[in-house]
């Protein structure tokens, strides 16, 4: 049956806070920062909630859409740090719109929203909706250890939103990988006060081998890509707009490299929004949106990759 982007949103924190403000208790600079990971800035929580923004990026995505709360059918959220972990950062998000659809949350890290719209993808090709919110909500400031300069400059806090319709020819390639991998990008569980759990309790915040991520994240988009073009018939040259996981320019322009894609075709936020894991790619494709660049008729390609090791792409006709 396939599916359609009917609108999109996004929210951030009201709060930017800069390389300048890092070194303010870290032992950085605003140069060692940006040379090495192309932010300048990230937006971190003060007073909001992850359910603020979530609820304001979803209401934002249905405005576009022009569909209310009532008329839809499925609301999945990809997130790894909401507000609860019981119930689903999704039924929170369904209870604040006024929505009395099923709601769930899908965990793939920063691949969360590709794996999320594959979800909805399904359910559509069931019969078992006709529209859907996929939103894409992260919180990472509290999961990073803010004493670590290597980790806690490169995150930042936000959300974004799609409103999905059944029908149309989209996705026109679907590619979702594992290689699986916990401890190179890892956020240990919650400890818990059992009084028979003689196992170590490590600290919940988040731990990464810099290097070993790099590597993966450039392989995950070239390969990504290559898959998608394969499975859709199309040549690189032929897709409009990348719209890449927002994890470090080093690896944005290393893939453009290799890949020999025009720089100009990729979209970026990480300069002033840091890594906001699986909401990156949604956040990007929103200003795409609403800046008018993304056309009728083009191709985008989405690609996330993170935590696990996950990957997932897709290829998308804009209509």
């Amino acid at each position: 049956m396939g599916l359609h982007v009917l609108g999109t949103g996004s929210a951030l924190p009201a709060r930017s806070v800069t390389n300048d403000d890092l070194s303010e208790f870290l032992d950085t600079s605003d140069e060692w920062i940006s040379t090495r990971t192309g932010i300048s800035s990230r937006r971190i929580c003060t007073d909001e909630t992850l359910d603020d923004l979530a609820v304001q990026a979803s209401e934002r995505a249905l405005e576009a859409a022009g569909v209310t709360p009532d008329q839809l059918d499925l609301i999945v959220c990809s997130t790894t740090s909401g507000d609860h972990l019981i119930p689903a950062e999704a039924c929170a998000i369904a209870e604040r719109l006024g929505a009395s659809c099923p709601a769930f949350d899908v965990s793939a890290a920063c691949a969360g929203f590709i794996f999320a719209l594959d979800v909805a993808d399904g359910w559509f090709a069931r019969g078992r909706a006709e529209r859907a919110l996929v939103v894409s909500a992260e919180k990472m400031s509290r999961l990073v250890d803010w004493s670590d300069r290597a980790t806690c400059v490169l995150f930042g806090d936000g959300a974004a939103a799609a409103v999905l319709g059944a029908g149309g020819e989209n996705p026109l390639a679907t590619h979702l990988a594992t290689e699986p991998a916990v401890d190179i990008l890892h956020v240990p569980g919650i400890g818990g006060s059992s009084p028979y759990d003689g196992s170590e309790r490590p600290a919940s915040v988040l731990t990464m081998e810099g290097r070993r991520v790099f590597k993966f994240g450039v392989n995950a988009i070239c390969s990504s890509v290559e898959a998608l073009c394969e499975q859709a018939g199309v040549s690189l040259g032929e897709i409009d707009h990348f719209v890449f996981h927002q994890a470090n320019e080093r690896i944005l322009s290393s893939a453009v490299a290799r890949l020999g894609i025009d720089d100009a075709k990729v979209a970026r936020a990480l300069a002033e929004t840091g890594n906001i894991s699986s909401a990156c790619v949604p956040l990007a494709l929103d200003r795409l949106v609403r800046s008018g660049q993304l056309e009728p008729g083009q191709l985008v390609a989405l690609v996330g990759f993170g935590a696990g090791l996950d990957t997932g792409a897709c290829l998308l006709r804009w209509e």
